[in-house]
């Protein structure tokens, strides 16, 4: 069944400014909340609205350029004409921070449903729906509840009222677990442990040393300042991919240091790249292109270093470890996505062979350097090949 979603954005916070315009990770609310419901599987999303100040059109400007099927209405009716009669709508109240996950699945629900929280002091700001629920902010209604309910509107409240409708309609009541309820939102500081709590989530799993011990306190510094700009995590990786083909050319002219700290400044990029997607609720996606060189990108850089270090003192056996290197280096990425072995984050990677490079690079040992990773991409694919036949062996019948 398809799914809309309508969102209010016009209730005032406590200082009498708009609830939706609240900073939230670097964006507002109301950003958060329309890729939520975006991410939810939700199209057309509805956002009702009273007056649009600079700061809330810029804020919809913004969405728009991400391709969201986005629409302003400034009555209930007009809202209503906007979704099918027969389609679900999920409702987010004005001022509701939703979790993502409380919405992942929503698209899949096929009757009206009422998220709750329980009737206490913690929950006070809540409506209430009886005498042991409250109503949590986020619900799905029916679209001919939504029509019947803004026939008969008048002065009342749009969201209060729809929600009594569909209640009485017989809309099945769920209750929300704690780790998941959704923020009620008065000021910003109700915001800032639930920005905290993003911004932690948005850290993927740590593959590598580098990525793991090395790199964290430049991407978290990294992350929360670009978070507020207007950087694009694919302009990321497309920069990423740039440094490390230019690595892979100072290397060629003999500019040795300058390709080094052109890989080295690459080494976090990607990583805030991911992060930032996660916290804008668009995750870069696995076949994006900028991603998919990186490597092959390294390599290169690897075969231009080896390049100039053959024609300055090398020989042709520095070309010879960086072919043999990347070679191994290949085989195992492709035994690494083929199997679902958990590896150890020692094992060879991109990151980690670019800090290798470091202290080989202070001491002007750069054919020590070829040596050493062809060394380490032979260990990594030659262990990796270990775990798999172990796992395999385990797991055959004797």
């Amino acid at each position: 069944m398809a799914l809309g979603a309508l969102i209010g954005a016009y209730q005032e916070d406590d200082s009498g400014g708009l609830t939706a315009l609240l900073p939230l990770a670097g964006r507002t609310l109301v950003e958060y909340q329309v890729r939520c419901a975006a991410a939810a599987g939700a199209s057309p999303i509805v956002v009702l609205v009273e007056r649009i100040p600079a700061a809330l059109n810029q804020a919809f400007e913004r969405l728009r350029q991400e391709g969201l099927n986005l629409i302003l209405v400034s009555d209930a009716n007009e809202a209503a004409t906007r979704f099918e009669a027969g389609e679900l709508i999920l409702v987010v109240g004005d001022g509701v921070a939703p979790p993502l996950d409380l919405l992942s699945g929503l698209a899949d629900e096929a009757d009206p449903l009422v998220f709750t929280v329980p009737d206490d002091e913690e929950h006070e700001a809540n409506e209430r729906i009886d005498g042991i629920s409250r109503w949590s902010g986020v619900a799905l209604v029916d679209g001919r509840t939504l029509g019947s309910t803004a026939a008969v509107l008048g002065d009342w409240d749009l969201p209060s009222t729809l929600l009594r409708r569909t209640l009485q309609a017989g809309a099945r009541q769920a209750p929300v677990p704690p780790e998941r309820e959704p923020l009620l939102v008065h000021n910003p500081g109700d915001l800032q442990l639930f920005e905290r709590s993003l911004i932690a989530n948005s850290r993927s799993e740590r593959t590598d040393l580098a990525s793991r011990y090395v790199l964290p306190l430049v991407e978290d510094f990294a992350t929360e300042k670009l978070m507020e700009t207007a950087v694009r995590p694919t302009w990321l990786l497309h920069l990423t991919l740039g440094l490390t083909l230019a690595a892979a050319f100072s290397f060629t002219r003999g500019w040795l240091w300058a390709g080094v700290v052109m890989l080295l400044l690459s080494t976090p990029l990607d990583l805030v790249a991911r992060r930032l997607g996660i916290l804008r609720l668009r995750p870069i996606p696995p076949n994006n292109f900028s991603q998919l060189l990186l490597w092959p990108a390294a390599g290169l850089a690897l075969v231009a270093l080896s390049w100039w270090e053959a024609r300055h003192g090398g020989g042709w056996g520095a070309l010879v470890c960086a072919f043999c290197a990347a070679a191994f280096g290949q085989a195992y990425q492709l035994e690494r996505t083929h199997t679902n072995v958990a590896l150890p984050p020692w094992l060879v990677s991109r990151r980690n062979a670019i800090l290798l490079l470091l202290p080989f690079a202070i001491g002007n040992a750069w054919t020590g350097f070829l040596i050493a990773v062809l060394a380490y991409a032979a260990i990594s694919f030659f262990f990796v090949q270990y775990l798999v036949h172990r796992i395999r062996t385990e797991l055959t019948p004797h």
